[in-house]
C-alpha cells in the first residue's frame, strides 16, 4: 500500500499545472488539448472464491447496452432455502474514478458478506467525464432493476438466498449520493414493477455540498487534497454534472429537494469522519430529513480523528474494524 501511494503522488506530482484545463488531483486532471489522466481506480480483479473468508463472488452484465455489469457476493455456508439480507453497494470515486472490480472494493465486501451474512450487489457505474451524469444514477437505477427482477428467479443467489424484505443500499462517499438518489427515485416511481421494499440505507462519507458554507467546512478547506476543498466539490459536481444548476441542486444538495419526506425506506445509518470536509453534511443530512417529516430512524455516527473513506485507505485500522461492527450490527438489527 506504502509503494502504491508513493507512486500515485509521485504521478500527482509530476503534472505540469501551465498544460491544465480542469484540475481535479488526486482524482483526475484534464489538459488543455482534451487529453484525461486518471490518477485513481486503475487495478480490477476477477470475481473468484475469497481464500479469507469463503466469499464466493460472479459478475453480471444488467445492460447489453451500456455494458454496465454488478458484482454478486454470497457468504459461505448458507442452506438451500435460507433467507438472508441483501446490499446493494455503489461505489464512490468522485463520479469519476473506481469500479466493482477494484480491488479496493472487491476485499472490503468480501469482509462485509462475510461478516454480516449477506448477498452483495456490487455496481459498476459508468464514470465522467466520458459520462457525465445521470449516466451513473441511470446505472444504478438499472442495476435496481435487474435485482427486482432476480426476486422472481431470474437470479439463483437473489431468489434462493435473499429476503425481499431487508434490502438495503448501501454507498461510500459519490456512491453513498447516488445511493440517496435512487432511494428518492424508487419512492418516485409510479411503476408497481419498479418498487423495491427498501428497509434502509447506509451511507458512508457520502458526498452532499450546497452553495452555502455550513459548520467547520471553512476551517476544513485544503486545495490540495481533493473532495477535503469547499471549491473542488464545487467545480467538482459542475464538472461531472454539466446540465446541474449548480451546487444547490438536489442531486447534491438534498436540503433543497422540497419532497425529501418521500424518501423510501425504514432507516438510515450515516457515517462521518471527524477530519472529513464532508462531516457536517452528514449532520445536515439527518437534520433536514427530519424537518422533512420523513417518518423513519436516522442516525449519524462519526469516527473522531480519521478523514475521508479511512476504512478503504486503512482497512485493517482499529477504527476500520469498528465501523465494520456498527455496520454490520445496523444491517442484522433489521
Amino acid at each position: 500500500m506504502d509503494e502504491m501511494i508513493k507512486e500515485l503522488m509521485k504521478a500527482i506530482g509530476s503534472v505540469n499545472q501551465e498544460d491544465l484545463l480542469h484540475d481535479f488531483r488526486p482524482f483526475l486532471v484534464v489538459y488543455k488539448d482534451g487529453r484525461v489522466q486518471k490518477f485513481l481506480g486503475h487495478l480490477t480483479v476477477p470475481p473468484s472464491i475469497d481464500s479469507l473468508t469463503g466469499v464466493e463472488s460472479k459478475d453480471v452484465v444488467v445492460s447489453t447496452e451500456t455494458g454496465v455489469y454488478v458484482r454478486m457476493y454470497k457468504p459461505p455456508g448458507l442452506k438451500s432455502d435460507e433467507k438472508v439480507p441483501l446490499l446493494v453497494y455503489i461505489h464512490g470515486g468522485g463520479f469519476v474514478v473506481e469500479t466493482a472490480a477494484s480491488p479496493v472494493y472487491h476485499n472490503h465486501l468480501n469482509v462485509l458478506s462475510s461478516k454480516a451474512k449477506v448477498i452483495v450487489v456490487s455496481v459498476d457505474y459508468r464514470t465522467s467525464p466520458d459520462h457525465p451524469l445521470p449516466a451513473a444514477y441511470d446505472d444504478s437505477w438499472a442495476a435496481l432493476q435487474w435485482v427486482r427482477s432476480g426476486f422472481t428467479g431470474a437470479e439463483p443467489w437473489l431468489s434462493q438466498h435473499v429476503d425481499p424484505a431487508r434490502v438495503f443500499l448501501v454507498g461510500d462517499s459519490a456512491g453513498g449520493n447516488i445511493a440517496h438518489n435512487m432511494a428518492r427515485r424508487l419512492a418516485r416511481s409510479v411503476n408497481p414493477d419498479s418498487k423495491i421494499a427498501l428497509k434502509g440505507l447506509v451511507l458512508i462519507h457520502p458526498f452532499f455540498w450546497g452553495k452555502d458554507r455550513i459548520g467547520s467546512e471553512l476551517q476544513k478547506m485544503d486545495p490540495t487534497t481533493g473532495l477535503t476543498s469547499g471549491g473542488m466539490a464545487d467545480r467538482l459536481w459542475k464538472f461531472v454534472n454539466p446540465a446541474s444548476t449548480g451546487s444547490d441542486d438536489p442531486l447534491i444538495n438534498p436540503g433543497m429537494d422540497t419532497e425529501l419526506e418521500k424518501l423510501a425506506g425504514e432507516k438510515v445509518l450515516v457515517f462521518v469522519a471527524e477530519q472529513d470536509a464532508l462531516r457536517d453534511r452528514g449532520f445536515h443530512y439527518k437534520e433536514m430529513l427530519v424537518k422533512s417529516g420523513w417518518k423513519g430512524d436516522v442516525q449519524v455516527v462519526e469516527t473522531h480523528g480519521e478523514n475521508h473513506v479511512f476504512h478503504l485507505i486503512n482497512p485493517v485500522s482499529a477504527n476500520a474494524a469498528v465501523l465494520m461492527d456498527q455496520f454490520v450490527a445496523f444491517i442484522n438489527s433489521s
